[in-house]
């Protein structure tokens, strides 16, 4: 067993108090925030201590090179990783374990002498989460340009801080925002490992899974306008409450999903409502509901999504509201590259393959690239949450597997 400063379970470790959130619990790492910037100088120190090259693009990924002699830098790449940034109040393992057991994987190989015939590639890609504004896979997303430069800049935090502003004060230039094609046309292939979210192989006894594909999801603000007002002075029936609408909203999420058929695996969620003013005896004027809707394919988000508007604007014209629905992202069904799939299964000895409803990187790169990703297996299946698990003896399998992957890709 590997008991090394570059062992994965011992690299966790070095991560765990970076971002603790004492209200939430588990862990608050947003783009660029003092916990993001710690992971990221974390990540640097660390890669160059392998002898890697480290370099930040201008979306903010950051990239780490392992130069070979006699290996062509401008030859397409082999890429791993992940992202370091996390949900409000997140687990421990959703993107760091990718980027942890890439560097521990960097690091058997050198170990065990392989000469990479490409360049191998570490990266950390920026705003995973969405969490800091707004837009899950935001540094895929711009290198990609599935996101625009324009539409980038102009993001707001919750502070009201615009993203390009909260580039400059990092020390990064805003003008270089915006798609990366040479970037992109250098990576050959990318593996990405990520805890399981979900409990699907725990079941079948596995340590370690391969994707097949991502459910189609989206993200949708939908706002529902009424009249402020005093909660003891107004009469019920001279109420235009926008928090009763919301209530609606929250109710047809669930009810939509489970009248969908089976077989689109439809999934609706409001995990975010901002109610204005927020004072407790007055009538709200207004309510933002932030819903997440996923499904097996794109019509069947978009079907999901239109029947809560339909059932939203119903309850609005009731209490006498307004709604506005504006989508704020949108991601196509995944499936996964098969040719590098198979060739990842049979170097693994044939693992479970597994689709998964939460959207990664790798997601956004697989319209581009060939594109693979391996599962560590999460015994519980919580994500997103304090409560996110691998086991130590897990952690190590999927480094295993990574450097079975990386050796045979390179």
């Amino acid at each position: 067993m590997t008991t090394s400063r570059t062992d994965a379970v011992t690299l966790l470790r070095e991560l765990e108090d970076i971002g603790r959130d004492p209200v939430r619990g588990g862990h608050s790492r947003h783009l660029l925030d003092d916990a993001d910037r710690a992971m990221r100088a974390w990540f640097v120190a660390t890669a160059e201590g392998l002898g890697l090259r480290v370099e930040v693009d201008g979306n903010a990924n950051v990239w780490a090179t392992w130069d070979v002699d006699g290996v062509a830098d401008d030859l397409p790449a082999v890429v791993t990783g992940s992202h370091l940034d996390s949900v409000p109040g997140g687990g421990a393992y959703d993107g760091p374990l990718g980027v942890v057991t890439a560097l521990a994987a960097v690091a058997r190989l050198q170990a065990d002498a392989h000469r990479p015939s490409r360049p191998l590639r570490v990266v950390v890609f920026a705003e995973e989460e969405g969490a800091r504004f707004g837009v899950a896979c935001l540094g895929s997303g711009l290198m990609t340009g599935a996101v625009s430069p324009e539409r980038a800049r102009a993001l707001t935090d919750g502070a009201g801080v615009r993203l390009a502003d909260a580039f400059t004060e990092a020390g990064l230039d805003p003008a270089r925002i915006g798609p990366d094609p040479d970037r992109l046309a250098g990576i050959a292939a990318f593996v990405e490992l990520h805890v399981e979210q979900g409990r699907q192989l725990a079941p079948l006894g596995a340590s370690v899974g391969l994707a097949t594909t991502i459910l189609a999801h989206g993200r949708w603000s939908i706002r529902v306008d009424g009249r402020g007002d005093h909660a003891g002075a107004t009469e019920l029936a001279d109420r235009h409450d926008p928090v009763l609408v919301a209530a609606e909203i929250v109710c047809s999420a669930r009810a939509r999903s489970l009248a969908a058929p089976t077989e689109a695996r439809a999934r609706a969620t409001v995990g975010r409502i901002g109610v204005v003013p927020g004072g407790t005896n007055a009538i709200a004027s207004s309510v933002t509901v932030s819903l997440d809707a996923r499904a097996e394919q794109d019509t069947d988000v978009r079907a999901l999504v239109d029947a809560i508007g339909r059932e939203a604007r119903a309850a609005a014209a009731d209490e006498g509201c307004v709604v506005e629905v504006a989508e704020e992202s949108f991601s196509p069904r995944v499936a996964f590259d098969t040719t590098l799939t198979d060739r990842m299964a049979i170097v693994l000895g044939e693992p479970p393959r597994v689709p998964t409803g939460a959207g990664h990187d790798a997601g956004v790169l697989s319209a581009h690239v060939p594109t693979g990703m391996l599962f560590v297996r999460n015994p519980d299946g919580v994500s997103h949450a304090p409560g996110e698990s691998a086991s130590d003896d897990d952690v190590r399998a999927g480094v295993d597997a990574l450097v079975a992957v990386l050796r045979e890709l390179t």
